[in-house]
């Protein structure tokens, strides 16, 4: 909150002398409530990461020109030779046997090398060929290649150099001349897509003029789309090369090295065959001395095959395959890395294998290029790793050889885990990702690491959303995948956590798993009573993944027998796994009939209702959505089938008044389903409905006005403005005048009601009131307004609505619609929005089936419309209204507050204007023969031309958001210590400085009250607030105090004297807020409200400068409280230790909440025919003491059954009891006060009172400070009075302080702080005041 900065210096602290401070242990211990998860985020899955790991385009490589001309025996003109001079091609001396021999040999020999990186291509050699055969060869390559990709290999070694017009040299038919080939035709005949490779010297010229030809022909494309007349729009087009790979063995200026020791064609000796050439280039190197008896005869001798990870030499290339991919991934741009290492396999082993031809090259001073260009990797650090790597096993070798010892494995892929174990165990959150992760995936492929690897794995990807896009786009799907197959039940809770992370990110993935039957491992994972709970409930999140909205995963999963799985684990202990169980039979049944009747036949839907009643919500909401989605499908109905929905129908009736807006919100969604299911049922019946409650006038208890609630309009204050609530300030949509002015016109007027309607912001009247008539479909706004409803909700609780025609009286529908028009008049927005777009949706359906659209005659209508500065300037606020249709709901489902931008008003606010009555900020007086359609002001969006194209509010589609925001959890990091729970965390540190505030205050004022307070009369604060206090609330520990009017709350911090927050409540305009309690007060404060119409509502970020007010949650805590003037309202007491909230009022129970499990757990029959106007509860002893009307103390102890709770009972009061007190201690006794002043004093033990004192006569409030026994009484002849314990009057407050000194005005309301000496005063001519001990005293 906004205060706790201020209040470490403030003076009633005292804080300084620098006294070691100690929080109280009990803070610590307290439970917090409304702190979850679900009420701190909104209820909505994640926005979904734009996957790119997945291949768009895998591509093969097919066919392969290997095109060679080395004219053996004749060297090239323009290349001087040193001798000797590198003569090996394609590890073949092609001087040791007759020319021809060895260019068939070296053509031979490449086509195998190549063949080990790719075996199915067609592979075509060239040798020393002309222009034609060139030109033959490749397009035919081409033509069968089709899309896919053709290699180009080019060995120049026999010709002269490229030259710079972009030519590379052939031969002529009999070997007399060297002939040019265009790089431009030799484009034209490959096509795209295509690699080349160029092994020759000045190479790099020939990737420069393929670009430029590229361009060249992306121009000529170009022109010829603009203009189909240009002459290169005639011929047929060449291809694009955007597509084409190069790779070329050196830079334009330079000559490929001529080393003896090297052979000839390097490039493609690393390229092809880059084991043994590292390893030759790693004996040639000084370092090599370090590894006694290695020579380079020994290295021809290694053991082993490469593919064989076993062996020496396997295990040589597993290392290098690990490594070049490390490397690759951790230098190139990711979607380079995708494109050139991921795409294609033998593209992807050629590029591994540049890696080692840049590092080997550029040591003789040759610079190898490729196109796309990659960034120089040759100084990476991984190729120590490498170096070492082959150290280890060349060290080995002459005693392999020799001796026959055994190999010994290196430790490379061990040392590379616990490099990545090290950057996961010391990491910070921001950083750069984990070098080793590629290796990570080669490793999955050894049985030897791959435990280790898999649980490495998962812990990388617990981190989040971003570790998995990161590991998916390394390429570790197929890994894992396959995994699936293996039956190591060891690897199951591993490979279960990773599939639940790819999931909760990227939920595409079922199709694959479903394919390669995958989904038998994870049904085999949840059926397995020894795996741990979580562990299943990651199965079942699998699972509800596969088979959502995916009718190929719900077949597979249906003859893999999930439902009868399912259900045998829906009464699991743990309460994770019961809701996915649940979630997963909803998603399984959604519009699947056979899985639906498979549910049927095992009686799925009685198992469910189980779950109805489960303590924890979100349980719950799963347990609806399940049934919902049974009752919703779509198939052909039978009498069986519908039976079976009605049972369904009536067990979600049930949840009506469920304490927890979730499980509301999922009950409107479930029962939408029905409602589309039984379309014409239910049209039927809002029909009667709404003729019913054309013809019947209910007395509202909004018509007949408090006495003490007139304030003329006149008197009233320059008028604050009120920070309004935007989940009712969208709700109750206020409009402009112009969409007034539309709505005016599209009333159908039948019948002239005489009298004006008369709307208080501007003097809009209009001379008639319009009835029975419904705008048509363009029209924004509802048909129902929320007034309507409201009326039929009573009109069908006291009316005799058995007369219904064709419905019987108690018919499901009958029911099923109450229950929605009780949820349409729901304290939270949301839910009330959405049962709002049921309601109407089959209104407007009924409606328009039930009777033509009458054409309007506008001229009946007269309006005025009144002056206004700007065009939005004046808005119609109307409680009866309902929120405008954005094609997106957004705006109107949150439950976010806007702030006011500086001192201007946001659009959507209205002026408030207390009016008579005191019904602002929502007061239109609609007269009470209002008729159904009259709906007053147009709901319209605020332009009036966005508002929805058609009504029809409801889809089969409509839902809630839980399941997806349910399946976050499995993408968040599950295991990392809660921030709460982290001593280090921002959030730890807060908490404890709240904590020694709160010890500072109690021990401060304690030593206060020990001394005795004599006086109480020096006034510390007084202020005028917005409305008339009806309920203060001091906080317990900020110098924060909450006055709520009618329908507001107002905060003021009463050491500064500033108004720090007044928002609007949100509750109907005939209701009136009668109690408030502070959650959680010693840490994240929360606002209860209590409204007489038995709503409760609970509100975060109050007082709170940077955030808006915002609502956490809202249930109706007393249901059938019919709101009435001269009632208790509806009282509460709150309990932070047990989490239980006390509620009684205008009932004969008192009704206990359990705010964890926001269920209710007990209601005790007050045994009384009055209201309960006071309670108090003392947790300890599991007491509540509670004061009626009639003047009677009850004393209920909660342990017992219903009928034996009540204990004790005093009759001594003779009228009606102002205030319960009953004491904390273990001998705590009951103090009471009655409105004629009379306070007594009760022992429990004791049948009678043991002490009685009298104060004043006519007691309009009173309070007792639980601390130091002093007793306050307001009284309505303006005047307070204050006594001690032994009955002394203290001090007579009748003045207020200042130069006026103005008589008070009654007394409406007072409260004492539960820790400092001071008591706050509300009286009816709209001042706050607050009193406290003398200052020396203080």
């Amino acid at each position: 909150m906004r205060m706790d900065s201020d209040l470490l210096h403030s003076p009633a602290l005292g804080v300084g002398g620098g006294e070691e401070e100690e929080s109280d242990m009990t803070d610590w211990n307290l439970p917090l409530t409304f702190m979850k998860k679900r009420h701190s985020e909104k209820i909505e899955g994640s926005k979904a990461l734009a996957q790119s790991w997945r291949m768009k385009d895998r591509m093969k490589t097919v066919s392969v020109a290997l095109v060679l001309c080395l004219n053996v025996g004749v060297d090239p003109p323009d290349v001087v030779k040193t001798s000797p001079c590198a003569r090996l091609e394609c590890w073949i001396d092609p001087l040791s046997m007759s020319p021809q021999k060895a260019l068939e040999s070296i053509g031979a020999n490449l086509q195998k090398q190549y063949e080990n990186w790719q075996p199915r291509a067609r592979y075509k050699q060239s040798l020393d060929p002309t222009v034609d055969e060139v030109k033959k060869l490749c397009t035919s390559l081409r033509r069968n290649a089709k899309e896919e990709r053709v290699l180009f290999h080019y060995n120049g070694h026999g010709v002269p150099r490229p030259t710079v017009n972009g030519e590379i040299w052939v031969f002529n038919k009999n070997y007399t001349q060297y002939i040019p080939l265009s790089v431009y035709d030799l484009q034209t005949w490959m096509g795209s897509p295509s690699i080349f490779v160029y092994d020759c010297s000045n190479a790099g010229i020939i990737v420069k003029s393929f670009k430029q030809f590229a361009l060249q022909r992306e121009q000529e494309l170009e022109v010829a789309a603009i203009n189909p007349n240009h002459p290169l729009a005639q011929v047929p087009l060449p291809p694009s090369m955007k597509n084409c790979i190069q790779l070329a063995a050196c830079d334009a200026s330079e000559l490929l090295p001529m080393n003896s020791d090297l052979p000839a064609d390097l490039f493609t000796s690393c390229l092809t065959t880059p084991i043994k050439i590292a390893l030759r280039w790693f004996c040639m190197q000084k370092s090599a001395k370090l590894v006694p008896g290695v020579t380079l005869d020994l290295i021809e001798k290694i053991p082993g095959r490469l593919n064989d990870r076993r062996t020496p030499l396997g295990e040589l290339n597993w290392i290098f395959t690990a490594i070049t991919d490390t490397i690759a991934w951790n230098v190139l741009p990711r979607d380079l890395f995708q494109k050139l290492f991921r795409q294609d396999l033998l593209v992807a082993s050629l590029f591994r294998n540049f890696l080692l031809a840049e590092r080997i090259m550029r040591s003789y001073n040759c610079t190898p290029v490729s196109s796309p260009r990659l960034p120089p990797t040759y100084m990476h650090a991984m190729w120590q790793a490498w170096d070492l790597a082959v150290d280890i096993c060349l060290s080995q070798l002459p005693t392999i050889i020799e001796e026959g010892t055994a190999f010994k494995h290196s430790p490379f892929f061990a040392e590379q885990l616990t490099a990545f174990q090290v950057w996961l165990t010391m990491g910070v959150e921001n950083r750069n990702p984990p070098e080793q992760l590629p290796i990570v995936l080669q490793v999955l492929l050894s049985q030897v690491h791959r435990l280790r690897a898999l649980d490495l794995l998962g812990r990388f990807l617990d981190l989040g959303p971003w570790a998995v896009s990161l590991a998916l786009s390394v390429g570790i799907f197929p890994y894992v995948l396959k995994l699936l197959q293996s039956s190591a039940r060891e690897l199951r809770p591993l490979l279960v956590f990773i599939w639940a992370k790819i999931l909760a990110v990227d939920s595409s993935c079922q199709a694959d798993l479903v394919k390669d039957n995958g989904h038998k491992y994870f049904l085999s994972v949840l059926a397995d009573p020894y795996m741990p709970a979580e562990h299943r409930t990651m199965a079942a999140f699998i699972l509800a993944v596969i088979v959502n909205s995916y009718n190929t995963g719900q077949e597979a999963c249906l003859q893999g027998n999930l439902i009868a799985i399912c259900l045998e684990q829906l009464n699991d202990p743990h309460p994770l796994l019961r809701q996915w169980v649940a979630i997963c039979l909803g998603r399984i049944w959604q519009n699947f009939d056979s899985a639906r009747w498979c549910g049927v036949r095992d009686s799925a839907h009685e198992k469910l209702y189980s779950l109805l009643s489960d303590p924890i919500p979100e349980v719950r909401c799963a347990a609806v959505f399940a049934l919902g989605s049974f009752v919703g499908n779509s198939a052909e109905r039978t009498d069986h089938s519908t039976t079976i929905d009605h049972n369904v129908a009536m067990m979600l009736a049930q949840l009506l008044n469920d304490g927890s807006p979730v499980v509301r919100k999922e009950l409107v969604v479930a029962l939408s389903h029905l409602v589309v299911q039984y379309e014409s049922n239910f049209c039927t019946v809002a029909l009667q409905f709404m003729e019913e409650e054309r013809n019947y006038a209910v007395p509202s208890p909004a018509s007949t006005t408090e006495a003490g609630n007139l304030t003329p309009v006149r008197d009233s204050p320059a008028i604050p403005r009120l920070r309004s609530v935007s989940s009712y300030g969208n709700i109750r949509a206020a409009t402009t005048v112009r969409n007034l002015n539309k709505s005016l016109q599209n009333l159908n007027l039948s019948e002239e009601v005489g009298g004006s309607v008369t709307f208080s912001p501007g003097n809009l009247s209009t001379s008639s009131s319009a009835s029975s008539t419904l705008g048509s479909p363009d029209n924004d706004e509802y048909i129902l307004s929320f007034e309507t409803i409201d009326k039929m909700r009573r009109v069908s609780s006291y009316s005799s609505l058995n007369s219904l025609i064709g419905v019987s009286f108690n018919s499901v529908y009958t029911q099923i619609w109450r229950v929605l028009l009780h949820l349409a008049a729901d304290p939270y927005p949301e839910v009330y929005d959405l049962a709002m777009k049921v309601l109407n949706s089959i209104a407007y359906k009924a409606t328009m089936n039930a009777r033509p659209q009458r054409i309007l005659d506008s001229g009946s209508l007269t309006q005025s419309a009144p002056a206004s500065p700007t065009s939005k300037g004046t808005h119609i606020h109307q409680v009866g209204g309902s929120p405008p249709m954005p094609s997106t709901s957004s705006s109107s489902l949150t439950n976010e507050v806007p702030k006011p931008a500086g001192r201007e008003l946001p659009s959507s606010r209205p002026p408030y204007t207390p009016t008579l009555g005191g019904q602002a900020p929502h007061s239109h007086q609609f007269t009470r023969t209002r008729k159904m359609f009259d709906k007053g002001p147009d709901q319209g969006a605020d332009d009036g031309d966005e508002g929805v194209g058609h009504r029809n509010f409801i889809t089969a589609a409509m839902q809630t958001g839980l399941c997806d925001w349910s399946a976050k959890y499995f993408a968040q990091p599950v295991m990392k210590i809660p921030e709460e729970h982290d001593v280090e965390s921002h959030v730890r540190k807060e908490r404890e400085w709240r904590f020694l505030r709160n010890a500072l205050v109690r021990r401060h004022s304690q030593s206060i009250t020990q001394r005795g307070i004599t006086r109480l009369d020096d006034q510390i604060f007084i202020n005028r607030n917005p409305g008339v206090p009806s309920v203060v609330k001091f906080h317990p520990f900020n110098p924060c105090i909450a006055v709520a009017d009618k329908d507001s709350i107002c905060f003021w911090d009463w050491e500064k004297g500033e108004k720090l927050d007044y928002f609007y409540n949100g509750n109907p305009r005939y209701t009136r807020i009668t109690a408030m309690e502070y959650l959680n007060g010693h840490d994240c404060s929360l606002l209860l409200t209590a409204t007489d119409d038995g709503a409760l509502r609970v509100w975060k970020n109050f007082a709170d400068l940077e955030r808006n007010p915002e609502m956490v949650t809202a249930w109706q805590g007393l249901s059938d409280m019919l709101p009435t003037t001269r009632g208790a309202g509806m009282v509460v007491d709150w309990e932070q230790e047990t989490g239980l909230l006390m509620t009684s009022g205008d009932v004969r129970v008192i009704r206990i909440w359990d705010t964890d499990r926001e269920m209710k757990i007990q209601d005790i029959p007050t045994g009384a025919d009055s209201c309960v106007t006071s309670l108090s509860c003392d947790c300890q002893r599991s007491l509540i003491a509670a004061g009626l009307g009639d003047g009677s103390v009850r004393v209920y102890d909660r342990r017992m059954g219903p009928n034996e709770s009540r204990v004790v009972t005093y009759r001594e009061h003779s009228a009606w009891v102002v205030k319960v007190h009953l004491q904390k201690q273990t001998e705590g006794n009951i103090i009471s006060v009655s409105v004629n002043g009379d306070v007594r004093f009760f022992e429990l033990r004791m049948p009678d009172s043991v002490n009685v004192m009298q104060t004043v006569k006519g007691l309009t409030a009173l309070d007792i400070h639980p601390q130091a026994n002093l007793i306050a009484c307001g009284s309505m002849n303006q005047f307070i009075a204050v006594y001690n314990s032994s009955g002394d009057v203290i001090s007579n407050i009748k003045y207020y302080d200042g130069f006026m000194g103005q008589r008070i005005g009654a007394i409406s309301c007072l409260a004492f702080h539960p820790y400092w000496p001071h008591l706050a005063v509300g009286s009816n001519d709209y001042y706050m005041s607050i009193y406290s001990a003398e200052k020396r005293m203080r």
